[in-house]
C-alpha cells in the first residue's frame, strides 16, 4: 500500500498549548495513596511522595495535572484536607463507595505540583455545595494574607498562595450518576455565576465549564448549546470526556474510534461558534478536553466489585494493563488534539497513576511505565510548536465507526524557531505495510535526525511488574530523503513511528 504526505510551511493550523498534553489524578483507587503517595515507601521523601513515581512523571514533561476529581469532587470538603494531619476526618466517598482518609488533600497536591513540575489544575465542587464554599477555597489558595483564608493557610504552613490559575466548575454534572447531578439551565446558572464570582477576585483567572460527560449522553449536544448560552461571556473553555475501548476485538475498528474524538470536538466547536455569534460576541471559548483514554479492559468488573465493597480505603480498582494496541490507539488520539489544536488548548489523560493509568505502582514495590505511557512522553515532548496542516492520502478501509478511514494517521509540529518538525505517524493496518512519502515544501537542507518506532507482532503485548520492557520505543529503520528532500520509506503493520526533522525555512 502508497500513502503519501505534503507539509507546507505555511499552511498552519494553530499553535499547539502544551496543555494538551496534560493529566488528572483523582482520589480514586489507588491513584493517590500507593500512587503518588506512600509514606512507608523506600523512595519515599520526608513528605511521603514516591520518587520513583516523581521521576517518570517528570520525564513525561507534564505541564498541568487536573485534581482532585473527577466524580470524587462533586461530594467533596476540600476543608477536609488541610490542617494537621491527625486532626483531619475520615469520610464516605460516595462516589467510589470508599473512606477517604484525607491524609493529602490541596497543600500536599501543592506541593507535589512543584516536585513533578507542573502546573495544578483544581476542580470545585458545584454538585453538593456551591458559590460560597468555591469562594472560599479560591481564597484559601489564591489570597496572599490579611483574610480568614488566606491566614488559615498560612498558620498551616503555607505563607505564599498557590495561586493556582485555572479552575474547573465542577464535574460532569450532567450525568445522573453525579452527586448534585443537575439541568443544563441549573448548572449554566449556577457555573456563570461561580465564573464571575472567581473574575471579580482574579481578573486572569480561567474558568473550565462541564460539557457532556460522553458524546453519548441523550442531551448531547443540546447541553453545551444550554450552558454557554447562559455562560459564554464567563467562562473560558468548556470541558468534554470520553474513554474508548476495543469490546468488539475488532482492531480496525478500535483504530477508527479516532475519528470519532474528531467529531465529538468538530461538533462542540460549531455549538461555540453558534453560540458566539448568537451572543455577537469577541471572546473565543475553548474546549478542555480534561478526562480522555482507554478503558474497558476490566470496567465491567470493577463495576460489579464497587457495588459490592464495604467502603475500602484506597482498594485497587481500574487498573487497566495496556498492550501495543492500546499504544496505537493513544498515539492516534493524541494525533487529534494536535490536528484540532485551534480547539482544544487543555486535554487530560485520565488517570495518571494506578488509574487507567500510563504508570503504575506496586505497594510496597516497583513503579513502571505502561505501554501507553510512550506515545504521550514523544508527544509531550516534541509535540509544541506550531500544527502544520498535513494533507494526506491513500488507502482506507470502512467499518462500524467509520467509512474511508485512513491506513494512514499523521500530524507534525513546527517547533518554535522554525528548525525543526516534529512527525507523528500511525500504520493502522494489522498486516500490510505502508510505502509513505512525505513531501515538505517550503523547507530546505531536511535531514532525519531521530526515527523512534514502536512496534511488534504481539497486539496483546503488555508491560507487567515482571517484564517492564516488553513494548518499548526503538530507533527505527527504514526512512531516508530522495533527491527531492521528501522523506520516504515503509512503515510496518500496526506501528507508531515518531520523526524528527532538522530544516531550514530560508
Amino acid at each position: 500500500m502508497k500513502a503519501q504526505a505534503v507539509i507546507n510551511k505555511d499552511f498552519t493550523v494553530s499553535n499547539v498549548d502544551k496543555r494538551v498534553f496534560g493529566s488528572f489524578l483523582e482520589h480514586m483507587g489507588r491513584a493517590v495513596y500507593t500512587g503518588i503517595y506512600e509514606p512507608a515507601h523506600e523512595t519515599a521523601d520526608k513528605n511521603g511522595f514516591r520518587q520513583d513515581v516523581l521521576e517518570y512523571v517528570r520525564d513525561l514533561d507534564m505541564p498541568i495535572v487536573r485534581y482532585p476529581g473527577g466524580n470524587f469532587v462533586s461530594a467533596y470538603r476540600w476543608e477536609d484536607g488541610i490542617g494537621p494531619r491527625e486532626e483531619r476526618p475520615v469520610r464516605l466517598d460516595l462516589a467510589w463507595r470508599t473512606r477517604e482518609t484525607n491524609q493529602v488533600g490541596v497543600n500536599e497536591f501543592a506541593d507535589w505540583a512543584k516536585l513533578a513540575k507542573t502546573e495544578m489544575m483544581l476542580a470545585m465542587n458545584l454538585g453538593s455545595r456551591g458559590l460560597d464554599d468555591a469562594r472560599n477555597f479560591l481564597e484559601y489558595c489564591n489570597h496572599p494574607s490579611g483574610t480568614y483564608w488566606s491566614d488559615l493557610r498560612a498558620k498551616h504552613g503555607y505563607k505564599d498562595p498557590h495561586n493556582v490559575r485555572i479552575w474547573c466548575l465542577g464535574n460532569e454534572l450532567d450525568g445522573p450518576w453525579q452527586v448534585g447531578h443537575k439541568s443544563a439551565a441549573e448548572y449554566g446558572h449556577l457555573a456563570n455565576e461561580v465564573s464571575k464570582a472567581f473574575k471579580y477576585f482574579d481578573k486572569t483567572l480561567e474558568t473550565v465549564a462541564c460539557g457532556s460527560s460522553n458524546d453519548k449522553m441523550k442531551s448531547y449536544p443540546e447541553w453545551e448549546a444550554t450552558v454557554l448560552d447562559q455562560a459564554y461571556e464567563s467562562v473560558d473553555y468548556i470541558s468534554l470526556h470520553k474513554y474508548f475501548g476495543n469490546e468488539e476485538q475488532d482492531t480496525l475498528n478500535y483504530f477508527a474510534k479516532a475519528m470519532d474524538l474528531d467529531r465529538y470536538i468538530v461538533t462542540v466547536g460549531g455549538i461555540i461558534d453558534y453560540i458566539k455569534a448568537k451572543k455577537r460576541s469577541k471572546r473565543d471559548v475553548k474546549i478542555c478536553f480534561d478526562e480522555w483514554n482507554v478503558w474497558y479492559h476490566d470496567r465491567k468488573e470493577d463495576g460489579e466489585r464497587i457495588a459490592s465493597w464495604n467502603w475500602p480505603e484506597a482498594p485497587a480498582l481500574l487498573e487497566e494493563v495496556y498492550n501495543l494496541e492500546d499504544a496505537l490507539f493513544v498515539a492516534s488520539l493524541l494525533n487529534v488534539f494536535i490536528r484540532r489544536s485551534d480547539r482544544v488548548k487543555i486535554a487530560c489523560m485520565a488517570q495518571l497513576v494506578n488509574v487507567i493509568a500510563p504508570i503504575l505502582t506496586r505497594t510496597d514495590g516497583p513503579a513502571w511505565r505502561q505501554t501507553i505511557y510512550y506515545p504521550l512522553q514523544l508527544a509531550s515532548k516534541y509535540g509544541r510548536g506550531t500544527a502544520l496542516n498535513v494533507s494526506a492520502s491513500g488507502p482506507t478501509y470502512d467499518c462500524e465507526v467509520a467509512q474511508d478511514v485512513p491506513y494512514l494517521d499523521i500530524s507534525a509540529v513546527l517547533h518554535e524557531g522554525g528548525r525543526s518538525i516534529a512527525i507523528f505517524a500511525v500504520n493502522r493496518s494489522v498486516d500490510q505495510s505502508l510505502d509513505l512519502s512525505v513531501a515538505l515544501q517550503g523547507f530546505k537542507n531536511v535531514k532525519i535526525e531521530k526515527h523512534t518506532i514502536m512496534t511488534g507482532e504481539d497486539l496483546r503485548a503488555r508491560n507487567t511488574v515482571d517484564a517492564q520492557h516488553t513494548v518499548v520505543p526503538r530507533d527505527g529503520s527504514g526512512l531516508g530523503l530522495t533527491d527531492e528532500g521528501a522523506v520516504a520509506g515503509k512503515l510496518p503493520p500496526k506501528s507508531y513511528h515518531f520523526i524528527l526533522l532538522s530544516v531550514a525555512t530560508a
